[in-house]
């Protein structure tokens, strides 16, 4: 049997590029060496935010609404919420030049992405943060821009609604099945796993973090670098009220390198902060997936008591997750160098997650028609060096 397509790396974008391409063809397989959704990865940690106005640049818009779109899609045909609007809450120095995700000028992208697409949003000054906003502690100077249809998706749900409706349209799914090479052949690509043999017409990598072992000896095996980062859950001493998510939006501290949640665990459940590092690589094999006191006690002094008010440094919990990063901050989204019939699709650079569900579409409408409908130069390859 030959496949018309196999997907390798069922996280984010493979759930969403098995679903999409199942919807054109049963005859497609998805496979990964773990149990998605997993802890091992980039896509775990009950919440991720999702923002229309993307200030890692214009050319990221597309795919965030269209990603809006499938989402609501899928909540129709499975009465699952996955999507939650909150308001977005970006707070920052106006034309400050500070970098997210290896992106310089990002609230001012921000605000000029919004007025480019007709995004609606307001802009807030200092006082009128103060006052909308008291749950935070504020710098001389600080503007915030405030998106409406912002809010937060459910990641490991996402995933597995994605899976299943892949196979109720008669995808097949391999889990905890590593693939240990492929090769090209005269009629598409031989998958070797460590289980069994495959055949496809098309083959689609969407390993995240794993990505670099299938782009040594290429001239891009060095492109990609994979970085430790840590999610917190800090306990809320303050009015539990101020913090759900009628009261605080999602929320960006560009300036700060903050992004967080409102609380949706309950009381306990505390609230979610993370910043993000980029000190150290490191590989998925050999990550310290553990958090010490030490860390955490650290991220609070530094980052939660300056930027918080009614937040305390108890830490209900904590885990660790994977950034892989090219150095324009931007994503991957090209054949492979070496193997036109191979597809790569990762390096989601730290903020993939809202825009996978079309990444999906994209990928399934090039493994399928050789083409599609949005525009990827920006995500080829040789851009991203």
């Amino acid at each position: 049997m030959i496949f018309d397509a196999i997907v390798v790396g069922l996280g984010a974008m493979g759930s969403a590029a098995l679903y999409q391409l199942a919807k054109q063809t049963p005859n497609v397989l998805g496979l990964d060496q773990f149990a998605p959704p997993h802890t091992l990865g980039s896509t775990h940690g009950d919440t991720r935010i999702t923002r229309q106005a993307i200030g890692e640049g214009a050319h990221f818009v597309p795919l965030a609404l269209r990603s809006y779109d499938i989402w609501r899609e899928l909540e129709q045909r499975t009465g699952d919420q996955l999507l939650t609007i909150t308001g977005g809450l970006f707070i920052g120095q106006e034309h400050s030049p500070v970098q997210m995700h290896n992106k310089p000028g990002w609230l001012t992208t921000t605000i000029r992405a919004a007025e480019q697409f007709g995004i609606t949003h307001r802009l807030l000054d200092h006082a009128a943060l103060r006052r909308e906003f008291p749950q935070f502690r504020y710098c001389p100077g600080d503007i915030g821009y405030y998106e409406e249809e912002a809010g937060y998706l459910k990641p490991e749900r996402c995933i597995s609604v994605q899976l299943e409706q892949a196979q109720q349209y008669g995808a097949s799914v391999r889990i905890n099945e590593r693939m240990v090479a492929f090769d090209a052949t005269k009629t598409g690509i031989t998958v070797r796993t460590e289980q069994g043999v495959y055949q496809t017409r098309k083959l689609i990598l969407t390993t995240g973090s794993w990505i670099r072992e299938s782009l040594r000896h290429t001239p891009y095996q060095e492109l990609l670098t994979v970085y430790r980062q840590v999610l917190y859950w800090f306990a809320i001493e303050g009015d539990y009220t101020q913090y759900t998510p009628d009261k605080l939006p999602v929320f960006i501290l560009s300036e700060r390198d903050l992004y967080g949640f409102p609380a949706v665990g309950g009381p306990a459940g505390g609230l979610k902060i993370a910043t993000e590092t980029y000190d150290h690589a490191t590989s998925p094999q050999v990550v310290d997936r553990t958090v010490s006191e030490a860390e955490t006690r650290r991220m609070y002094e530094e980052h939660v008591a300056p930027n918080f008010i009614g937040v305390g440094p108890a830490c209900v919990k904590s885990v660790v997750c994977l950034y892989t990063m090219t150095p324009n901050g931007d994503f991957i989204i090209d054949q492979h160098p070496d193997h036109p019939d191979v597809l790569l699709a990762s390096a989601c650079s730290g903020h993939g997650f809202k825009h996978s569900a079309a990444v999906g579409q994209i990928l399934a409408e090039l493994a399928l028609q050789n083409r599609t409908s949005f525009s990827i130069e920006p995500f080829q390859l040789s851009r991203s060096r």
